[in-house]
């Protein structure tokens, strides 16, 4: 078994970046022929050890070579053709990563081939579908049908706001997509007009290409690529997701998320526009009341806080003149013309 850890000669995340000071020594080598360290710090102007640090660096990077010890003991440096180096230090990187790729392809058509065993032998009910219990591994299974799909990927994301983090893990994972030229359609919650973070991810991802939209409840979670596989939650475990691969499964989610982007509002933040969102949230709110759910179901299937969301029943039996909260639920009911469940 190879080693896990990563060899510290052929590791360029150790590199890092050259700085201003490492440059500098590089351009004083370079013009003098030589270098030493100790004179390139007095007529650079610089600390002995920011010298030291910047000549271990170039070192490693294979741009300066020590040259023989003389009389004095000082190890003194001559500058490399950075085409040189650039040779000496990535052929065994690229040597590697050649013999990664290989693997990669190597293992990808293994079980490819075990996939069909694997197929031809489950359950014919349950052959399209599987529930993966793993957090890591679902997010493997996301990341692995992203870096596949070539043409469309639809994302339902019901709940307001998203995290920033994961929002910035969605933004590089779709500019990826989007630079490969896959339509991107994305359907939020109009409360999520209201979410700062939200507001510039979707500035920024429909800059280079993706569409978003917004209404006012969404029919649930999901993920689809290319038409041929789809990620929704599992019902009892928030960390596990059940992939679903059955044509006919696969295209009946893709149709009724069509069916509610036609119906959907472009996404405008909200403190920019005047458009009916506000006024829809409200319309569901009544619609939600008349139906007799609670505070809490109310706030949830809309995707917004308690708070917000009693802070809206406040306005609405204002509205409605409503003195307690089973007024308005009647009034509600004569607003959006249901019949009353007490009527015979």
């Amino acid at each position: 078994m190879r080693d896990a850890h990563p060899d510290p000669e052929t590791d360029l995340a150790g590199f890092g970046s050259l700085s201003e000071d490492d440059i500098r020594l590089f351009q004083l080598a370079v013009d003098r022929g030589h270098l030493d360290p100790h004179d390139a710090a007095e007529t650079l102007g610089t600390e002995p050890e920011l010298v030291s640090t910047a000549v271990r660096r170039l070192e490693r990077m294979h741009l300066l070579r020590p040259l023989p010890a003389g009389s004095s003991g000082t190890t003194r440096f001559v500058p490399v053709n950075p085409d040189v180096a650039a040779a000496g230090l990535l052929a065994p990187i690229e040597s590697e990563l050649r013999r990664q790729l290989a693997d990669t392809q190597r293992i990808r058509g293994e079980l490819a081939l075990l996939g069909q065993v694997y197929a031809r032998n489950r359950t014919p009910g349950h052959a399209g579908l599987e529930e993966i219990h793993e957090l890591a591994t679902v997010i493997d299974l996301i990341a692995d049908a992203t870096a596949r799909c070539r043409q469309e990927a639809l994302t339902c994301q019901p709940g307001g706001g998203r995290a920033p983090h994961l929002l910035e893990q969605a933004y590089t994972r779709d500019l990826t997509m989007l630079r490969r030229g896959v339509r991107m359609r994305t359907l939020y919650q109009h409360t999520a007009r209201h979410h700062a973070p939200t507001q510039e991810y979707v500035q920024r991802i429909t800059q280079v290409g993706a569409e978003v939209r917004t209404t006012s409840e969404l029919f649930g979670r999901m993920i689809a690529f290319d038409r041929e596989v789809v990620f929704i939650p599992h019902q009892d475990d928030p960390d596990a997701a059940v992939v679903i691969r059955d044509a006919s499964t696969v295209e009946y989610l893709c149709s009724v998320f069509d069916r509610w982007w036609s119906q959907a509002d472009h996404y405008t933040p909200a403190r920019f526009s005047r458009s009916p969102a506000a006024g829809e949230i409200k319309e569901a709110i009544v619609r939600l009341l008349a139906e007799g759910l609670k505070d809490e179901v109310i706030a949830r299937r809309l995707g917004m806080s308690l708070r917000t969301c009693r802070k809206h029943i406040a306005e609405i039996m204002e509205m409605l003149g409503a003195e307690s909260r089973f007024q308005a639920g009647y009034l509600a009911r004569a607003t959006v013309g249901l019949p009353d469940s007490g009527a015979a």
